[in-house]
């Protein structure tokens, strides 16, 4: 299967899997959907990941994370830029999510990152989604 935007089918699995209330996900693995998936278990959206190989082919596999009352931790995810409409922000650009409360994820010169820590360092990138 050949897809346009594999990191907005990654974002759709995630989101699919929580209003669901899976305990788990499979995607094709590739390196930047790898490297979302560490933002979000640093930030504590999700509890786990970890790359494995089914038939031949590698496969992400994300542990999805609840609160108590079974309520999901990850409210909403939005994919920003496109391939169609690509966003790139500048370092004075990056604005918070939801107030503070959610992460946006970033690709920089310096690797995948979340808004915070480019603003922290002074480089802008391409904002690929927000997380809340």
């Amino acid at each position: 299967m050949n897809l346009t935007d594999p990191v907005a089918d990654f974002l759709t699995r995630i989101r699919n899997s929580m209003r669901a209330r899976h305990q788990k996900l499979d995607a094709p693995a590739s390196k930047l959907k790898s490297e979302i998936a560490r933002i979000l278990k640093e930030e504590g959206y999700i509890a786990n990941y970890k790359a494995t190989e089914e038939d031949g082919q590698k496969v992400i596999r994300v542990y999805l994370k609840y609160g108590p009352n079974n309520e999901a931790v990850i409210r909403d995810l939005k994919r920003v830029s496109r391939p169609g409409c690509r966003v790139y922000l500048g370092k004075n650009e990056i604005r918070r999510v939801q107030g503070g409360l959610g992460i946006s994820i970033m690709t920089t010169p310096k690797g995948v990152m979340t808004g915070r820590q480019a603003r922290r360092e002074g480089v802008g990138g391409e904002l690929l989604a927000e997380v809340w």
